[in-house]
């Protein structure tokens, strides 16, 4: 079985959590060597989608509808990464639907909204992968998706993150006392600045890892005005300074307008870091509640008494790391090749239905 993956064309032109969700998921299924399993990203220049028995598109929006339509139109089975907020409840969908429909009236149905399109590629995939239940319920109630469909197979967490260490970390910045640690793109959606208002009347550090596009640049600079503040950039996800952040890390926090399934969570708590972050999210750990605080992303007053509160009282690292201790990439790729094979034998045995009729 031939596996391609894809997703929109400038996917690798910058770094995130898609990115790093892509390369270790088809990491781990080369290196898991199953019988007749070969996997490799598709190169649309040179390859076409027919040369596949099965493809495989991670994120439903960015225009990748018509990467499934395509697919689709060509016979090829299809399982989609929808990788959509959790936050898309029934209400939502109902006024997306409108405003859909308002949109295709009174353009002749020229043009279609984001939502049109993306309900279309989970309409078309032959199998749809959410990261977590929340990301499924939305999917069926905003989306309208037969629950049937969907598998729910979270993101796994490199081995590197477990083992990591603090020297790393406090050799190259200097600091040597508790600070709250932030990872992501810099901008308002991930709202960097209201964590750092939020602890404005403590003493605490900020230390902020990511990089800002340069439509974010002045927000960059407002957030490098606050005392306190330390931005080290964007750090690749092998750096060892970025692991060795994690595990300096008093706090982790992410109060985002909005997340999936949030790898900088996965891999703090890996390291045995505490998290506090939104609750928009699909991210649902049993008996988490003395790690993982989730809270409205503009609850400022909420925020600033949950980091409070785990550093008054941290819990054991050890604890903290065993919460995400089966969230491993080769789990993740048994996972992925059982969907896969499932799929390509209901593919192969409608085929022979259909050509015996």
């Amino acid at each position: 079985m031939r596996v391609g993956m894809l997703s929109y064309p400038m996917l690798f032109q910058r770094e995130g959590g898609l990115q790093v969700q892509v390369r270790a998921t088809m990491r781990a299924l080369q290196e898991r060597s199953a019988p007749g399993l070969e996997v490799a990203l598709v190169d649309a220049n040179r390859e076409r989608l027919d040369q596949f028995d099965l493809i495989h598109v991670f994120s439903a929006i960015n225009g990748n509808h018509r990467l499934v339509e395509l697919a689709v139109e060509l016979g090829v089975p299809v399982v989609l990464s929808s990788v959509l907020s959790p936050g898309w409840g029934r209400l939502d969908g109902m006024r997306a639907r409108l405003a859909d429909r308002l949109t295709g009236r009174l353009t002749g149905w020229n043009v279609q909204t984001s939502y049109a399109q993306t309900k279309c590629a989970l309409q078309l995939a032959h199998m749809v992968i959410a990261l977590g239940a929340a990301e499924r319920d939305a999917i069926v109630s905003a989306f309208q998706i037969a629950e049937a469909k969907i598998r729910v197979l979270p993101n796994g967490i490199s081995p590197h993150f477990f083992g990591a260490r603090q020297e790393e970390f406090r050799r190259c910045t200097g600091l040597c006392g508790p600070f709250v640690l932030m990872v992501g793109a810099i901008s308002p959606y991930k709202n960097q600045l209201g964590l750092v208002r939020a602890l404005a009347s403590t003493a605490l550090p900020v230390v902020l890892i990511g990089r800002a596009q340069r439509q974010h640049q002045n927000y960059l600079q407002q957030l490098l005005a606050q005392p306190r503040v330390r931005w080290l950039g964007q750090l690749e996800h092998d750096d060892p300074l970025l692991a060795s952040a994690y595990a300096s890390a008093s706090v982790l926090a992410l109060p985002s307008q909005g997340e999936v399934f949030p790898l900088s969570v996965l891999e703090a708590l890996a390291a045995g870091t505490p998290v506090v972050m939104t609750d928009e999210s699909a991210l649902s750990l049993p008996d988490s509640a003395f790690a993982v605080k989730q809270l409205p992303w503009d609850d400022t007053a909420g925020l600033r008494l949950a980091v409070e509160g785990l550093l008054a009282h941290p819990p054991d690292r050890a604890q903290v790391r065993a919460l995400v201790e089966r969230f491993s990439w080769q789990r993740v790729a048994e996972q992925m090749v059982a969907c896969y094979t499932e799929l390509y034998h209901r593919t192969r045995r409608e085929q022979e239905a259909r050509r015996a009729v």
